[in-house]
């Protein structure tokens, strides 16, 4: 891995500053800490995706009022 001077400095001062063993530990906390500012969409199982096909070919029927409809009126 090809590091510069700058980002060598930020490891190095995360390794002493956290007490991480080594470059590695700290550039996994500092990727672990920049996940809170993107968003990463998750893998969907094909299977999974076939399944919300077929629920969104089946039968369905619309309800204006929920609690009417099922007697918690």
């Amino acid at each position: 891995m090809d590091i510069d001077d700058e980002a060598n400095k930020v490891l190095n001062h995360l390794k002493a500053e956290y007490g991480l063993k080594d470059k590695s530990q700290a550039i996994n906390a500092m990727a672990r800490e920049f996940r809170r500012f993107v968003r990463i969409e998750p893998e969907v199982r094909p299977e999974y995706v076939e399944k919300l096909k077929k629920i969104q070919r089946g039968k369905h029927r619309i309800v204006k009022d929920f609690a009417k409809e099922f007697g918690l009126k």
